[in-house]
């Protein structure tokens, strides 16, 4: 029998097998006092990375997955909300012993996922108009580079790299070619031509130029080998040869449309993040982001008891009672207000506040469904029309 990897399965997470064992003790308790009872439960956003003024949540598909079934109400914002500090995302409604173990595996959805989104929609922003290529899986365990990559595209990438996370975001994979095939076939006029008589006509042919010599040397070689087939070129140029990657951008640019190659487009790769990419990309036509991608930083959810058998109550330093999110149609400015109190609010700008939270889960069953992962980001990217890095 083979060795499993270092992974939880499905049923493990659902069964509580990846909770802190201070959760499985209180289960324990709970179970044999009999002393567990109604609550509330909520996660809120604690704060953000440094230097980030908000965030997006996610992760929501797969809280719900988790929680689907028992006999709890979840009420949530929508997957892609932007969101700020100190702001409730979602709140539970149920007796605690049913969904005690599950508070480590559900912060860890959304946190990590929200993260990875969030980081997204900030290069997204950065790129400004230009492609965007999540890379990052190799960065992290592949156990979870189809979260990675799926909260990337939600977050605002146009494509991602591998063929689990496409499968799961239905849309193509996108790629080039590695460094690995060209010196195993000898230069790059051999592969991108190997590449153009092998792989289907409808993958672009995008050349990385940067393995054996000058990338304006390599783009010149691949343009003559593949001529207006060629799509584009990728510079992936490693820091220690680097210097400036606008002067070489620049450089490259000139000699190809010097030589008429003016329709072949210039992509790159390699350590980018946030702002490198405001540098070049008034002078390249995409970017491939990988490990800044991969390795953003979690937002800090919490998960806290605020309500229990019908009264409010939460440890010092949380305000206790359900709370709901409205948000300015017009401004796009939040207020935090009781559940149950006044909802439709008029704003200082003469906007309409709305509210942001919705039930998802009725005594485990769900009510409220999900928007597909398309229409998910392209709400994402008209919200981030209203905000900046």
């Amino acid at each position: 029998m083979r060795k499993r990897f270092h992974s939880a399965t499905d049923e493990e997470i659902r069964l509580g097998k990846t909770t802190d064992v201070y959760f499985d003790r209180t289960a324990r308790i709970l179970n044999a006092t009999g002393a567990s009872r109604p609550v509330k439960a909520e996660l809120s956003l604690k704060r953000l990375p440094g230097g980030y003024t908000w965030g997006l949540f996610a992760g929501l598909e797969e809280a719900l997955n988790l929680l689907e079934g028992l006999p709890l109400d979840v009420r949530a914002l929508d997957e892609g909300t932007i969101i700020r500090a100190n702001e409730p995302v979602m709140t539970i409604e149920g007796n605690y012993i049913d969904f005690a173990v599950l508070e480590t595996p559900l912060l860890g959805f959304v946190c990590q996922a929200s993260g990875v989104a969030t980081k997204a929609a900030r290069l997204r922003l950065a790129a400004g108009d230009k492609v965007l290529i999540s890379f990052g899986a190799r960065r992290m365990h592949p156990a979870i580079s189809p979260m990675i990559e799926r909260n990337a595209y939600l977050g605002g990438c146009d494509g991602v790299a591998t063929l689990k996370a496409a499968e799961l975001s239905g849309i193509e994979p996108s790629g080039t070619i590695p460094h690995a095939l060209i010196i195993v076939m000898g230069g790059i006029e051999e592969t991108i031509e190997a590449f153009d008589s092998v792989i289907d006509r409808k993958v672009k042919r995008i050349a990385l130029v940067d393995t054996f010599g000058d990338e304006k040397f390599e783009a010149l070689a691949a343009c003559e080998a593949l001529g207006r087939r060629l799509y584009a070129v990728r510079l992936d140029t490693p820091s220690s040869r680097r210097g400036s990657m606008r002067d070489i951008v620049r450089e490259v640019r000139w000699e190809l449309d010097l030589r008429g190659h003016t329709a072949v487009k210039i992509m790159v790769s390699g350590g980018l993040d946030e702002s490198e990419m405001v540098e070049l990309r008034d002078i390249v036509d995409g970017f491939g982001v990988g490990t800044s991608l991969s390795n953003a930083p979690v937002l800090d959810f919490a998960m806290d008891i605020v309500e229990v058998d019908g009264t409010p109550i939460a440890k010092r330093g949380k305000m206790s009672g359900e709370k709901t999110l409205l948000r300015c149609n017009r401004c796009y400015r939040d207020l935090v207000v009781p559940f149950k109190g006044r909802l439709t609010r008029k704003c200082r700008c003469g906007g309409t506040f709305k509210n942001l939270t919705h039930p998802y889960l009725k005594q485990g069953r769900l009510v409220r469904k999900q928007a597909t992962l398309a229409s998910l980001r392209r709400r994402v990217l008209k919200s981030l029309t209203h905000l900046g890095l």
